[in-house]
């Protein structure tokens, strides 16, 4: 049996890390190739990548759909379940907005190179 102090253990054993809240985020505007998920995660390898969207898909919030053609390709998205968690990213992303302003604020040397759709 599985046991968790805090309810934010359970969250962070799905959501955390450097990478799975970013993946989770691009794939909220809708399906997405591996490729396009690498290009939209400046700094991700295809390792890392792979790596995280097995373990969200094996946690039932992304899926995963292959088309029978050649060459391959498969394509994730977010499944029913995995949408649950867009109140966390939006509130992860306007409080990143926050931090940044402040930090600025304070002089730090820091800025949002764009706004995602989905950090609105």
């Amino acid at each position: 049996m599985k046991e968790y102090y805090l309810g934010i253990e359970a969250t962070l054993e799905i959501l955390g890390g450097k990478w799975k809240a970013l993946i989770i985020c691009n794939l909220m505007s809708g399906k997405k190739r591996t490729s396009e998920l690498q290009r939209s995660i400046p700094g991700i390898s295809q390792k890392v990548l792979i790596q995280q969207l097995r373990e969200l898909e094996r946690d039932g919030m992304i899926g995963r759909q292959v088309y029978n053609q050649m060459p391959p390709k498969v394509e994730y998205y977010i499944t029913e379940y995995g949408t649950t968690a867009n109140g966390i990213i939006d509130v992860m992303c306007s409080w990143g907005r926050a931090n940044i302003a402040i930090r600025q604020q304070q002089g730090e040397e820091v800025m949002l190179l764009e706004n995602n759709p989905n950090d609105e």
